[in-house]
């Protein structure tokens, strides 16, 4: 099935709201002289940036706006969070929810992120759902396991028709500022499995049109090799989208 791919930028706790706005029209400007390609581009940057952003991009359709993550409550004593109908009111779309970096230092599991899952569809946004190992869970051979359960229990319990709205996103934990590297045959390999798991749960029509994108330190010299994959669906960038030029050119490469 021809997937359109998606590529997303993650600016993590990066830029402040002048900065980000720079980045943005640069990107802007470059992928509007330079890409030629109809992939999906998102921009995920901190929330102080996300209502100026969207204002920015108010009539481009190439380029839309996420948040990089939200709670898990509608609203309440919740000091210092960000909820579903907040991020719904910057102009946002998409939401990233279960990054890695949530798992491991907000302690996220999979039941908090089936609540996050669901608040951002009954608010009509897009989450990005990640998934991943550790490179504990990798040397166990527990990984299989693990990544069946991240899937499983944050996601089946949703309709079919809710399930096609979502991204995922594969994050090798192990291989992210470890000094190890995973292959672009790895990476498939993890995207091939649950896509089999997702259509033993559902059927084979979800299983094929589900975007699933690769979030291993994507770089301009290996977006290529890694997009030709026939299960990887674009990428999920952290340090390279801080770079307008790097960033752009990975957007070609799909």
């Amino acid at each position: 099935m021809n997937r359109t791919k998606i590529i997303a930028g993650n600016w993590k706790m990066n830029t402040t709201v002048e900065r980000g706005l720079s980045l943005t029209k640069e990107i802007e400007g470059i992928v509007k002289d330079e890409v030629t390609n109809d992939a999906e581009i998102i921009l995920c940057p901190p929330f102080v940036t996300l209502a100026s952003m969207t204002r920015l991009l108010q009539g481009n359709s190439r380029i839309q706006v996420g948040a990089q993550n939200c709670h898990q409550k509608e609203r309440g004593a919740y000091t210092g969070s960000i909820n579903c109908e907040m991020i719904k009111d910057t102009g946002a779309t998409y939401v990233i929810v279960g990054h890695s970096e949530r798992r491991q230092y907000a302690h996220e599991g999979n039941g908090l992120l089936a609540e996050k899952i669901d608040l951002t569809l009954k608010y009509g946004l897009k989450p990005i759902y990640c998934f991943g190992e550790t490179q504990v869970e990798r040397k166990s051979g527990e990984f299989v396991k693990v990544i069946s359960r991240q899937i499983s229990e944050s996601l089946f319990h949703l309709s079919q028709e809710a399930f096609s709205k979502l991204v995922l996103a594969y994050e090798p934990v192990w291989a992210i500022g470890t000094g190890e590297t995973a292959t672009p045959e790895q990476a498939n390999e993890i995207h091939a499995m649950v896509r089999e798991q997702i259509k033993q749960k559902y059927d084979i029509n979800t299983a094929e049109r589900v975007r699933i994108l690769y979030g291993g330190s994507v770089k301009p010299n290996n977006a290529q090799e890694l997009f030709q994959q026939p299960d990887i669906d674009g990428g999920l960038i952290g340090g390279a989208a801080l770079d307008a030029r790097s960033f752009v050119e990975i957007i070609k490469q799909a």
